[in-house]
């Protein structure tokens, strides 16, 4: 017998449910207008996002919470040596944009409103 060679080739069982791996979804970050509004939300009534009542089921009991990046940590050294990483920089940075509008969003899409003149004009008789 010679070792190393699969009956199957490789990702034939990836269309079958129980075998998917869920990657994207079960560890996505906040988007940066959900941040953005729950920054909001702290200043205009002055309740700390930041502050949650001790959880067993969160790292370090959810004491640890940075809001910028909306992740919990397991401790105070933890989360300082996150707030000197690239990915907590990068996401401050695009949290200091503004947020994008309906409007803008629409004029993206090419969905923008045109004024048109009448198509009979005004007839008054």
């Amino acid at each position: 017998m010679s070792g190393g060679s699969y009956s199957r080739k490789k990702g034939a069982r990836s269309k079958i449910k129980k075998y998917k791996r869920k990657t994207w979804l079960c560890r996505r970050a906040k988007d940066t207008d959900q941040i953005q509004d729950e920054l909001e939300k702290e200043q205009r009534t002055g309740v700390s996002a930041a502050k949650f009542e001790y959880d067993d089921d969160l790292p370090g009991g959810g004491q640890f919470y940075c809001v910028e990046t909306g992740k919990h940590f397991a401790d105070a050294k933890a989360l300082a040596d996150h707030k000197k990483s690239r990915y907590y920089k990068r996401r401050c940075k695009e949290l200091k944009e503004e947020k994008y509008t309906q409007a803008e969003a629409e004029w993206a899409a090419g969905l923008t409103r045109e004024k048109l003149p009448p198509a009979h004009g005004n007839k008054t008789s």
